[in-house]
């Protein structure tokens, strides 16, 4: 018996799928299993999405009020990592001798930070339970920046500051809002510099 797409040429096997004969040229051995051109790629265009995990994205969302373990539950042990040193610093900035303007800063700090993790983990969960690619989160800024990195190395400053004595002035006490302003106008020119 001959090819079916090269009458001229004796067949070698047949196609595991639809049975025509085909010869050494049109066959495509798939773990020692021959098919033909056609049926190959109809099974590799039906290939199911990635299967969904066995988050659950209630569990991950109520282990995520403790610091890093809903990162944890997610296996993302590094974003985990940032998030219990996010929180320990703010504790501690919270704990130290700075003026009352901070202190009202660092706790409200605190209180979206505390809210964010669980929703983070929610949403990440959820995603890996869908199937879908994770959602981008606060830790990972416009064009995939560190934004965790620069928060952690913020607090570092401001804790190293108070710790020598250089927050206790009244003219910082006033003026430490201008650096929210200087961030904020980074991540809005760096956002609209992306969308153009």
């Amino acid at each position: 018996m001959n090819c079916a797409v090269h009458s001229n040429v004796e067949a070698s096997g047949y196609c595991r799928n639809c049975g025509k004969p085909m010869c050494p040229e049109c066959t495509r051995d798939v773990g020692g299993a021959l098919y033909c051109e056609p049926c190959l790629a109809a099974k590799v265009a039906t290939v199911a999405p990635p299967a969904p995990t066995g988050s659950n994205p209630a569990l991950a969302m109520v282990l995520g009020f403790i610091p890093g373990l809903g990162a944890v539950y997610n296996a993302q042990y590094m974003k985990a990592a940032i998030h219990v040193l996010i929180f320990g610093g703010l504790v501690a900035a919270l704990s130290s001798d700075m003026p009352g303007g901070l202190d009202a800063f660092f706790g409200i700090a605190l209180g979206a930070f505390v809210c964010y993790m669980p929703l983070d983990a929610y949403r990440t969960a959820k995603a890996r339970t869908l199937g879908e690619p994770e959602p981008p989160n606060l830790l990972d800024g416009p064009g995939r920046k560190p934004v965790g990195a620069f928060v952690l190395i913020g607090i570092g400053v401001l804790l190293l500051m108070g710790n020598f004595g250089w927050l206790q002035r009244d003219w910082f006490e006033k003026s430490w809002p201008i650096g929210l302003v200087v961030i904020g106008g980074w991540l809005l020119w760096d956002r609209m510099k992306a969308n153009s």
